[in-house]
């Protein structure tokens, strides 16, 4: 009996195990969107795979449903932005009130007729319960479809970037879809301060390049009142790096992982401005310029100031900044830590509720 309950507690563990693969795409059919197959309405197999590079907008649609008139912005939608790089993929499905009746030539036919729909259509699946198809598993993540033009926006890596619900408007989905088939749009919303690098300096031509990019941001005046140093050097790192440690014993320990004071970086990029104030704004343009030409190379980084306070204030650092040769009118303003991340970090919530729109008055 011992044995009996321990085999079914082992069985349980694993039924627990598998279902949570299911509902994340961990097990079964693949882990990335790329990993599965679907069947167009002609009745071909087709690898997701063929889609890489694209972004995708997924959605289960039904012909005779209040939502159906979407269809007409679906369409305007992909001609708007098919040429950079959207696709929409649409998967007709019968489980919400019965509303997508007929074969899936009759559902094309309709479509077209209609609508005169360009974007690939596919043979109609179920998206909920036991006979759900495997995509769909895999895109809810355990969050049931709830009706019929529910959408998911997926980056061109293959990520689900975001959710619709059949009454999000689409004018508001087109805000996500320009971004994302933007490079310069996609770039500047995929950044992120990285705190983990690999041990990997940093190539002088992509190094150059970042700070090409940094000094041609808009300057007042063209003042251009800043100096910039880029540290390459690997033994002054690790040099300035023992005088933090040695002084700040309690930091270090409590960083796991620590490698040195500049978020484990293995190149800082060091912006100076005038010692007597101003420049801050031209330094701040600058180093956004940086680490969005960093981003768009593979590049991680992220604006330090804690390093820029102690390498001021501790005389034991100061043959760092007589490395770095400042002009003497001049003062270490902030410090980009730069290198190849070791970590994605997710996007944190943005306040849009401080922005505000100040529009004219209506014509009468």
């Amino acid at each position: 009996m011992k044995k009996m309950i321990v085999c079914l507690m082992a069985m349980a563990c694993a039924l627990s195990l598998w279902a949570q693969g299911q509902q994340t795409g961990e097990t079964g059919t693949g882990k990335s969107i790329y990993d599965f197959k679907v069947v167009d309405d002609a009745g071909k197999t087709v690898q997701l795979s063929d889609y890489k590079g694209k972004v995708l907008l997924i959605v289960n649609t039904a012909t005779r449903c209040g939502f159906t008139p979407q269809y007409k912005e679906l369409q305007a939608l992909y001609e708007k932005y098919r040429a950079a790089g959207l696709e929409i993929l649409d998967f007709p499905c019968n489980q919400f009130g019965q509303q997508a009746p007929g074969t899936i030539e009759e559902i094309h036919q309709f479509c077209t007729a209609n609508y005169d729909i360009q974007f690939p259509q596919f043979d109609k699946i179920e998206v909920n319960g036991e006979g759900a198809h495997p995509l769909y598993a895999w895109l809810k993540d355990g969050k049931d479809i709830k009706w019929n033009f529910t959408k998911f926006l997926v980056s061109r890596d293959g990520k689900v970037l975001r959710r619709y619900e059949p009454r999000d408007k689409i004018s508001g989905i087109e805000t996500d879809v320009q971004i994302e088939t933007s490079p310069v749009l996609s770039n500047i919303m995929a950044r992120r301060s990285v705190r983990k690098y690999l041990d990997k300096p940093v190539e002088h031509e992509k190094l150059e390049t970042v700070v090409r990019c940094g000094i041609n941001a808009p300057s007042g005046m063209n003042r251009q009142p800043w100096v910039v140093r880029v540290v390459e050097d690997q033994q002054l790192i690790a040099q300035v790096n023992e005088v933090y440690k040695a002084k700040n014993p309690d930091a270090v320990k409590r960083e796991a992982g620590f490698k040195n004071m500049f978020r484990n970086a293995p190149n800082i990029i060091c912006v100076c401005t005038p010692a007597k104030g101003g420049g801050e704004l031209d330094a701040g343009l600058l180093s956004e310029n940086v680490m969005l030409a960093a981003q768009s190379l593979g590049l991680g980084t992220c604006c330090l100031g804690g390093p820029v306070r102690f390498l001021k204030s501790e005389p034991e650092a100061k043959f760092f900044l007589d490395r770095l040769d400042i002009p003497a009118d001049y003062q270490l303003n902030l410090i980009i830590a730069i290198g190849y991340p070791d970590e994605q970090p997710a996007a944190k919530p943005r306040d849009e509720s401080k922005v505000k729109y100040i529009a004219g008055a209506s014509p009468q």
